[in-house]
Order: C-alpha cells, then sequence, then structure tokens
C-alpha cells in the first residue's frame, strides 16, 4: 500500500497549496480510506481562507483533524467521503464519511468513519456536515406544525435547513435571498422564494443565514410579535449590529444561537454519533443534490479557493473530485 498522501494546506491567508505527506502506519483500531470526494463548505472555509477567524475562535474553530493553526499554515476542512481501504472487516471496503481536511488519503480511527447509507450517492454524501448543522439547528429551533417560517439566506446552510423544513407537514416554508438565481435552488427543495423587500412577514420562526447584518435586521422584521430568530451565520472577526430598537422589545422578539459544535440542549441525550448518522440517512432525498453547484478535480484547488472566496466561483458546496491513478477516476 502507498503511504504516502496529497493534501491541501492553506500556506498563509489567500494562498493555498498541496503538500506530499507521509501517511502512519495503522493501528488495530484504525482504518486507512482513500478520498473519493469532499466539499468545500464556502462560508467557513473561505472565511479561514482570509485568515478571518478572531483570535479569540481559534480553539473553538479548530476542526476534529486539523493541522497547524490559525491563520495559517493549516490544513483545515470537515467534509470527506472515501473508501475504506484497510481496517476492521465491517468497514474495509465500506464507503464512508469523516471529517477530515481535503486529502488523496488519511488514517483515522474507526469510530471516526460513519458509513454512508445504502441509497446515498458518494457525491452526496459530501453534504452530510451541512446537513448535520441543519438538523442541529432545527434541534434548537422546534419548529411546529402549520408553523410560518422564513429562511434568510440561501447558502449552503440556509438552503439545507429548508430542504429540511420542507418535509414537515402544514408549514409555510419561504427561501429568502438578496440573489434572484436562489429561487431555482428554492424550487429544486420544494420550497417557496422571495427576494428580502417581497418576503411574508408574521413568521413564527425566521432562521438566519445569510451573514449580513442587512439579512439580520430583515429576519427580526419578518416575525410575528414575540417570534424567534435562530442565528446560524458565522461572522468571523466582522462585527454586526443588531437592531434592538424601535419594536423589538414591545414586541417581544427573540435571537437565538445555534452552533453544531454542541448538540442542542433539546435533544441532549444524542452523541454527535446519532446526529450524524441521521443527517446521512437524510441524504436518501435527491432533492438535496441541488446544493451541489460545481465541481473541480483535487489538484486545482489551490487555484479554485481563491475564486470561491472572492465569488468568483458562485456556489453553495463546491465539490472536490480525487482521480486516483492506481484506482481510476471516480466520476
Amino acid at each position: 500500500m502507498n503511504r504516502t498522501a496529497r493534501a491541501f494546506w492553506l500556506g498563509s491567508p489567500g494562498r493555498g497549496e498541496i503538500r506530499e505527506v507521509e501517511l502512519p502506519e495503522p493501528g488495530a483500531d484504525e482504518v486507512v480510506v482513500r478520498a473519493l470526494y469532499s466539499g468545500v463548505s464556502r462560508g467557513t472555509e473561505t472565511l479561514v481562507f482570509r485568515g478571518g477567524v478572531p483570535e479569540s475562535q481559534h480553539t473553538a474553530m479548530r476542526a476534529p483533524f486539523q493541522e497547524g493553526d490559525f491563520p495559517g499554515p493549516v490544513k483545515y476542512g470537515y467534509l470527506s467521503v472515501g473508501v475504506v481501504e484497510e481496517g476492521p472487516g465491517t468497514l474495509t471496503g465500506r464507503t464512508v464519511f469523516c471529517l477530515y481536511p481535503h486529502q488523496t488519503r488519511y488514517v483515522v480511527p474507526a469510530a471516526a468513519v460513519t458509513p454512508v447509507p445504502e441509497g446515498v450517492p458518494a457525491g452526496r454524501a459530501v453534504l452530510a456536515g451541512t446537513v448535520e448543522t441543519a438538523v442541529n439547528a432545527l434541534w434548537d429551533a422546534a419548529p411546529l406544525l402549520g408553523d410560518r417560517i422564513a429562511v434568510v439566506g440561501g447558502g449552503m446552510v440556509g438552503s439545507s435547513v429548508a430542504a429540511l423544513l420542507a418535509r414537515f407537514p402544514g408549514v409555510r416554508v419561504q427561501l429568502v435571498d438578496a440573489d434572484p438565481a436562489r429561487a431555482k435552488t428554492a424550487e429544486a427543495l420544494g420550497v417557496g422564494f422571495a427576494l428580502p423587500a417581497d418576503a411574508e412577514g408574521e413568521c413564527d420562526l425566521v432562521v438566519h443565514a445569510s451573514a449580513t447584518e442587512q439579512g439580520l435586521g430583515r429576519a427580526l422584521e419578518l416575525l410575528r410579535p414575540e417570534g424567534t430568530v435562530v442565528e446560524l451565520s458565522w461572522y468571523g472577526d466582522r462585527k454586526v449590529s443588531v437592531p434592538l430598537g424601535e419594536a423589538f422589545h414591545s414586541r417581544r422578539l427573540t435571537v437565538r444561537g445555534s452552533q453544531v459544535g454542541t448538540v442542542s440542549p433539546a435533544r441532549a441525550h444524542r452523541g454527535y454519533g446519532d446526529r450524524l448518522a441521521l443527517a446521512l440517512d437524510l441524504l436518501t432525498d435527491p432533492a438535496l443534490d441541488a446544493l451541489v453547484t460545481g465541481e473541480s478535480p483535487f489538484e486545482e484547488l489551490p487555484d479554485v479557493m481563491p475564486r470561491l472566496a472572492s465569488g468568483d466561483i458562485p456556489a453553495l458546496c463546491h465539490r472536490v473530485r480525487y482521480d486516483d491513478p492506481d484506482h481510476g477516476a471516480h466520476a
């Protein structure tokens, strides 16, 4: 077995590079995974790429298998799907998801991989980490039958939340985004769409995921009295103003944070593994393919990442394909 691999590193803010790495010999309770696909979570990873993680959050923002430190050099990422080449017999040959950075092969504890269910293509399984974020957000938000709900921000996280809400009976779900092109995404996911000025108000619940000050302000405007905004946006080192004047107090509105790093207190009896397994089960729905909006080979990642960070490549989830010369391409 070839014990070398290639990994994508952020050499310094704004500059990515591919490095060759030596793989350790796997232990008895470890697996060797050959990557098929990985995903770029555009919001978080491009924030890391530009060096925007505030020093106070360096520890909280560490990915499970991160190497190096912010702002760089750092190997960062957490949406990897591959095939187990070596390991326990129950896993060998299985397609698995792992919270690992962009790397052609890697060695991790067997407990760190989650088998991808039958019926979920490997290329769609890269969405598992983001759908897991959406699961946690909805555990926090606790939507009810018949609720009127807006999701402000049609990026990868917001669209994942909207996709799951589309399965709730009797709810009115509207995806709100300033980009009219997101209407096609909403249609594919089975939810309504509106530009911010046209969004329907009197919402029981608004999930905010636009990572903009304007989006947060609009989210509050869309609430009914005593309604709640669940804030999913990660602003990094940017400061934002929250409109807590005007009718915020008289209407008794609530802004509540949600973050995937901790299992929602509403489901504290469930573990991280349970939550990820649920996310993978939910990916049997082919409608979620709409969240993968681009693909490129691993070798091009140093050129692609700056274009994702600048918005030159508009993307929800950008998928990275690993073409292994020893095993053929996995398109």
